[in-house]
């Protein structure tokens, strides 16, 4: 069954009277508005009943209505279009720090372009207090621009005030109204708005439509050049069966404000609010009490995640007030400039009730949202696995999406300083270096390499689970040209959450993957924690004069990567469940691949340097390679292997934050060409688990390596670049 939809806020479903609306204009009515012959003046007289239905609902005047894409565009034509059309006069723009980034990014936008702007902070209950708008204005001052009513929170800002005050000083005004428009009446005449954005997918009609008011005798500069559409305000062909929703939508969203869908909306959020807090009444409130909109519930839960409550309540749905990474927590900069306290920012849900939802709804979400939260907790253990264990999504039991949950490699370097400096003669790589693993010798003929690897859960399968985290730990051991001997197992389990069948999967997996190595996991070491962790310790043997280091590669050598780039895009789009299964087949393969096959060839070759590319990405590992051994990388970008849904998922903006992080890392040695696509600097650097080795040796011997990679089953391995005296650094 669907969950219960608690999350009009995000968007909302169309209404059926305005679907009826639209389907004329996609089945009979195609005709060009601009056109003359009655095709066209029957869409014509669509986009003008629907500008004056949209105008009613504000208040405005039908030639004070223009259509846009949604509510970003009108966000950025009315204030890119009056900064720009205002420029000679002033540069100053004041605006507050909770607003939409459709809002915030234009500030900052302009703020590059010469513009100053001012951040008004809010108060407790995420209030702009108009004393602090004046306070603000300066001679250069051109435009406020303060949003009726927080999307997040709800709260509904004092918008009548701060019109009022813009109008005294003859400043323009503009307020962003998409998350207001329907829910409470909005008139741009009370306001003294000169500027209002409207979202036609939070008003109940489709997505990819909107509206701006402009005052008459308001003068933007055009975002869109081309033909004289929308009164030469916006070129382009009106899209006019959306349009036409729009002004349906708007229609029927007077006439239910004129029933009282208030009251309504505020009956059934508060009895969600008072059903929850009931059960848990710890529960914070954020946002005003009062002065906020009827169908909005920000309540932070402390002690808990909301993404991973989010997870648990699957019956329900809702959004989080915390965006979790793989490495950190981002707090939602409305509940930052709040100064909401960190444990309930960080367990912060937003709920929205809608038109279609229903008091039945409502009461069958309070058990389930006070479920997963006692799950959640500890209050609730689960012991039985359900009826069928493919309903178990190991995914949504972690906040990491997919990739190697590595803390910032920029932060840990400044942990590792101040440890102590390593004294014993046996120790002959340690902390001090990059390499993937420690290696202590023993005699002169043996040294013991040992390391350890735990991730999140990166695919939904438990036993696949555990089968591609003893590949990923396997790997360093390989990495460092070393033969495994034996591994521990690390444990972190959910044990109230999830049944314990699913570890004994996992374990059963990551032995499978042992044996396959040709050793066995001999003990290891559990605790209890708030979602799934696994991976070994792995301890191999290695002469000590053979051991593979990442520092030690050579000008001339060339690079070879035994494995395509792309894991940790891919898996982050199976947590968001935009992978099929063909795709999750073939990744789950190759992460769950072992790098044996290239360590028995490399023992054929002078290799110089090896590392295995994992949690800091291709750019990240090859940044340490370079550094250490002080030389420079050519990459050729065409010739590194991609797993070819990576690009598909990229685009859709499946990219890890450890991805992120490892672009900022490599920020400082980085070289970027000028014809390298924006995506595939995001694949360099993402985030894999159980990636390829990247192999560094003479530039003579790279092709016979390469031949007998791919005569070995390595079919993917690629010579990338090569490497050349130079200050450290990476031209790709």
């Amino acid at each position: 069954m669907e969950p219960i939809y608690l999350d009009y806020n995000a968007t909302t479903p169309i209404d059926p009277a305005v679907v009826e609306t639209i389907r004329p204009y996609l089945e009979r009515y195609f005709g060009n508005p601009s056109s003359l012959h009655s095709y066209g003046i029957q869409s014509k007289n669509a986009v003008e009943t629907a500008r004056r239905q949209v105008a009613m609902l504000l208040n405005a005047r039908t030639d004070e209505i223009i259509f846009t894409s949604g509510g970003t565009e009108s966000n950025n034509f009315a204030i890119k279009g009056a900064a720009m059309a205002r420029r000679a006069t002033g540069n100053h723009i004041i605006t507050s720090r909770i607003e939409h980034p459709a809002v915030t990014e234009v500030c900052h936008y302009l703020e590059k372009e010469g513009f100053a702007i001012t951040w008004l902070e809010v108060d407790e209950f995420g209030l702009v207090d108009p004393k602090e708008v004046e306070k603000a204005i300066r001679p250069q001052t051109i435009l406020i621009s303060v949003m009726q009513a927080n999307n997040e929170t709800g709260t509904i800002q004092p918008v009548e005030a701060i019109g009022r005050i813009a109008r005294e000083h003859g400043i323009l005004f503009h307020t962003d109204a998409a998350q207001s428009v329907g829910k409470i009446p909005v008139d741009v005449e009370k306001m003294n708005a000169d500027l209002l954005s409207v979202a036609g997918h939070k008003l109940y009609a489709p997505k990819g439509v909107g509206a701006l008011y402009i005052r008459r005798g308001v003068h933007l500069e055009k975002l869109i050049h081309g033909a004289d559409h929308e009164a030469n305000q916006r070129a382009g062909t009106e899209n006019v069966m959306e349009i036409a929703g729009l002004g349906r939508a708007a229609e029927i969203a007077q006439q239910e404000l004129s029933r009282g869908s208030v009251s309504k909306l505020s009956e059934l959020r508060d009895l969600l609010h008072n059903g929850i807090l009931a059960a848990i009444p710890t529960v914070r409130l954020n946002g005003h009490p009062g002065l906020r909109l009827p169908n909005t519930l920000s309540l932070g839960f402390a002690g808990v995640e909301a993404p991973l409550l989010l997870a648990e309540m699957k019956e329900v749905a809702a959004s989080a007030g915390a965006a979790c990474h793989a490495d950190h927590v981002e707090i939602s900069q409305v509940l930052t400039a709040m100064h909401v306290p960190y444990d309930y920012a960080l367990g912060t849900v937003r709920f929205s009730v809608g038109r279609m939802t229903t008091q039945e709804e409502v009461e069958k979400a309070i058990p389930a949202i006070v479920a997963a939260w006692q799950a959640l907790t500890g209050t609730e253990v689960k012991n039985e696995l359900p009826d069928h264990q493919s309903e178990i999504r190991l995914t949504e039991y972690t906040h990491a999406l997919g990739c190697a949950c590595k803390i910032r490699p920029q932060l840990l370097e400044k942990i590792l300083t101040v440890l102590p400096q390593l004294t014993n003669p046996f120790v002959l790589v340690g902390f001090r270096t990059s390499d993937d693993a420690a290696v202590f010798r023993i005699d002169e003929t043996r040294a013991i390499v040992q390391t350890v690897d735990f991730i999140p859960p990166v695919v939904d399968d438990p036993y696949m689970y555990g089968a591609i985290a003893a590949a990923n730990a396997l790997s360093d051991v390989y990495a460092m040209g070393a033969k495994p001997l034996f591994a521990l197992s690390i444990v972190g389990f959910p044990d109230r959450k999830l049944p314990m069948e699913v570890l004994q999967q996992i374990l059963k997996g990551a032995s499978d993957k042992a044996a396959e190595a040709g050793i066995q996991i001999i003990g290891g070491h559990s605790v209890e924690d708030t979602e799934p962790k696994f991976g070994l310790v792995v301890t191999g043997l290695i002469h000590p004069e053979k051991i593979l280091r990442n520092s030690t590669a050579r000008a001339g050598d060339a690079l070879i990567l035994t494995k395509p780039l792309g894991t940790g895009i891919i898996t982050t789009a199976i947590k968001r469940g935009l992978a099929n299964p063909g795709v999750v087949a073939k990744v789950m393969k190759l992460m769950s691949g072992l790098n044996d096959k290239p360590v028995d060839i490399m023992n054929r070759f002078a290799v110089n340097a090896c590392t295995d590319v994992t949690g800091f990405g291709l750019l990240g590992h090859l940044k340490e390679m370079v550094e250490g051994a002080g030389l420079h990388a050519d990459l050729s970008i065409h010739d590194v292997p991609v797993l070819e849904e990576a690009w598909d998922f990229a685009a859709a903006g499946a990219i890890p934050g450890g991805t992120m992080n490892n672009l900022e890392f490599v920020k400082p040695v980085m070289t970027w060409k000028k014809e390298t696509p924006e995506l595939m600097k995001y694949i360099l650097a993402d985030a894999q688990t159980s990636g390829g080795l990247l192999i560094s040796l003479p530039l003579s011997a790279a092709e016979e390596m390469l031949f007998q990679l791919r005569q070995a089953g390595v079919p993917q391995a690629a010579i990338i670049g090569n490497l050349r005296a130079g200050d450290p650094g990476i031209s790709a």
